[in-house]
């Protein structure tokens, strides 16, 4: 439970910290980094570890049927029990470029979105052209977020190539997850989205609609297993391999490609593994998020990573020493880089 402090308890530790947690705290050394004290002054001698003030995380997600709104929830309760100073909470979204444009607009302080569309966003690219968020910083890369094509057994699909012309499900317009479909349709050889009956709806609906059999296909990405998924291949749908030849040409193009292998048995009925292509999800923040608050966030992440991998099959496996690889050189936060430096990560 969050330890309430009294108004006058707080106006006094207020005036004790002078200016609290701002640039002051940012500016004083730290006891606990390999230079500090180095000049031997008595300034340096003596750091002053103060606590910030608190501070509101609002994350959003993806919608309530992809995994990603199960991750972000476990991460914000496990911050909102175990950091005193935070309030933290999750909200379904549209996916990784709604929860960009939030935290660029400052509705939101953390999310994730794969790397991508982080890099588009910090740089003005692609979906945020003119709309640049130049202060964008990463808190951790985590897991690979697949690209899973489903396709119903009536629709005869066997490659990308073959969606030419039928009824597929591309997800919201303007999402992410439409990108990922404008690039790999490209890159098998079809005009998008001319050559493609598209309908742009959610992960759940679209579930609903495969089990249905009123569309052909649908493209999902979310960490495996994905319960659109699972409810598709339940009802006699499959997914589709991505061969070398369209994973080798994505990666001459965008660097953060990578392929994927989606073992036999993760869906129902799915009896062969499954080659597809990946994208690191990375978890980001403002960059004028508190230094101290963000090194608490990691820290408190890092040091329960075993537990959040029990309850989130996603970010089971995950390690510090991967979280700074594979995120499309994107800057990490000062509290979360001061965190990896002080435990021989940088």
């Amino acid at each position: 439970m969050k330890k309430a402090l009294s108004l006058a308890l707080a106006a006094a530790l207020a005036a004790s910290v002078l200016t609290g947690c701002g640039a002051g705290k940012t500016d004083s050394p730290d006891a606990s980094r390999p230079d500090s004290g180095a000049s031997g002054s008595p300034a340096a001698s003596t750091p002053v570890d103060t606590q910030p003030d608190p501070v509101t995380i609002n994350f959003p997600t993806a919608g309530s049927g992809g995994a990603l709104y199960a991750v972000g929830a476990a991460i914000t309760n496990l911050w909102d029990t175990e950091i005193s100073y935070v309030s933290a909470s999750s909200q379904a979204s549209n996916g990784g470029i709604d929860n960009l444009t939030q935290v660029s607009e400052g509705e939101a302080q953390v999310s994730i979105a794969i790397s991508s569309n982080c890099w588009q966003c910090l740089n003005g690219t692609d979906s945020f052209e003119g709309y640049a968020y130049d202060d964008l910083k990463v808190i951790a890369g985590l897991y690979f977020n697949p690209n899973q094509v489903v396709v119903t057994e009536k629709s005869g699909v066997s490659d990308l190539a073959g969606i030419k012309g039928k009824h597929f499900a591309v997800a919201a317009a303007g999402s992410s997850v439409e990108g990922e479909c404008k690039n790999h349709f490209t890159a098998a050889g079809l005009t998008y989205p001319d050559d493609i009956n598209c309908e742009y709806i959610a992960f759940t609906d679209a579930a609903d609609m495969l089990q249905n059999g009123t569309i052909d296909g649908a493209w999902i990405m979310s960490g495996a297993p994905a319960a659109a998924v699972t409810q598709a291949c339940t009802s006699g749908c499959r997914l589709v391999n991505i061969s070398d030849d369209i994973i080798s040409a994505l990666r001459e193009q965008y660097p953060w490609y990578a392929p994927f292998t989606i073992p036999a048995g993760t869906y129902p009925n799915q009896d062969e593994d499954v080659q597809t292509s990946a994208i690191k999800m990375v978890m980001f923040c403002r960059g004028d998020l508190d230094e101290q608050a963000v090194y608490d966030l990691t820290r408190t992440f890092w040091e329960n990573i075993d537990k959040l991998g029990e309850a989130q099959a996603n970010l089971k496996g995950l390690t510090p020493q991967e979280a700074v690889k594979d995120i499309a050189e994107l800057p990490l936060h000062p509290g979360a880089q001061r965190y990896y430096q002080e435990i021989g990560v940088l």
